[in-house]
């Protein structure tokens, strides 16, 4: 299912949120086991979907992304001095065990009340169909982390609107049927919230920051936050789904519009909003304590 990517935070503009999924690999249990037996067990497939959906190298992109992201801030709010120190507090912020431990947590506790839908979601993503769409989208991500290949990305949009290409009437009912647009302005506006709370913890700010100033320099982002959002998520569509065949791509419009796609979908923005919104408070806080030169 589709999750949102941490970018930029309110300190150095807007923020955008990207998406992608990673290569699936369904457990053999899960794919021997009978139905009637799995769903005696909600805990069991719900290791097994997290599983399918890979998202412990998702995670592990999340990383490399993130310690990216850490020099970003270094060059935006303390030039040339963050140095080693700084990149080791990114590095620990950013730990993948901990990161994995609380998406486990927010995705159990958004799908384990309801787990009728569990089997669909699994038999979906952990098809050939599935596991092939969900190698694109890893791959996708992992490619627009380079500026070069997300212009170009721009680019074949640009052509493909140009030409009145079908399949962009496609990734529109993709991204609709998701609510892609919505959930990522939410999960960036958070993020940038809970930035400023450890901004504002690390006393970072000359004057003391009320919650109610926050809110309101996070919401002024908001149109921001929008566009940049639209002008990434499409290119990263195109990019991803391209190697698809239209059906393919359909079949995967189709079952975001069941239940059970759009649970999944509601239930991997919220394990992931879990995981950023720490990760961002925990920079905010970090951040505000090396402009101070305090041992962070």
């Amino acid at each position: 299912m589709l999750f949102p990517r941490l970018t930029r935070l309110l300190i150095s503009g807007a923020t955008v949120a990207g998406l992608s999924l990673a290569a699936a690999a369904l457990p053999l249990a899960a794919q021997t086991e009978p139905p009637a037996k799995q769903a005696l067990e909600p805990g069991v497939q719900i290791a097994a979907l997290t599983e399918a959906l890979q998202i412990g190298p998702v995670i592990e992109v999340m990383r490399e992304e993130g310690i990216d992201y850490g020099a970003t801030l270094e060059a935006e709010l303390f030039p040339g001095r963050g140095g080693a120190r700084w990149q080791a507090v990114v590095g620990l912020i950013y730990d993948t065990g901990a990161m994995q431990k609380r998406f486990d947590a927010a995705f159990a506790a958004q799908l384990g009340e309801a787990p009728e839908g569990l089997p669909a979601m699994i038999d979906f993503f952990g098809s050939e169909r599935g596991q092939r769409i969900l190698e694109l989208e890893l791959e996708a991500r992992r490619a627009l982390m380079d500026d070069a290949a997300e212009e170009a990305a721009r680019m074949r949009v640009e052509d493909m609107i140009a030409a009145d290409d079908p399949r962009m009437a496609t990734l529109r009912d993709f991204a609709e049927a998701n609510d892609l647009i919505e959930l990522n302005v939410m999960g960036a506006l958070n993020s940038n919230l809970a930035f400023f709370r450890g901004m504002a913890e690390g006393s970072a700010f000359d004057d003391p920051m009320p919650e109610e100033q926050m809110l309101a320099d996070v919401w002024a982002q908001e149109e921001d936050v929008r566009q940049e959002t639209e002008d990434w998520l499409f290119p990263y569509l195109a990019l991803a789904y391209g190697p698809l065949p239209d059906e393919d791509l359909q079949a995967y419009v189709d079952f975001s519009k069941t239940p059970e796609g759009k649970r999944l979908n509601a239930a991997t923005f919220a394990a992931f909003d879990a995981v950023f919104t720490t990760l961002s408070h925990d920079l905010g806080r970090a951040a505000a304590r090396q402009m101070q030169g305090e041992d962070i």
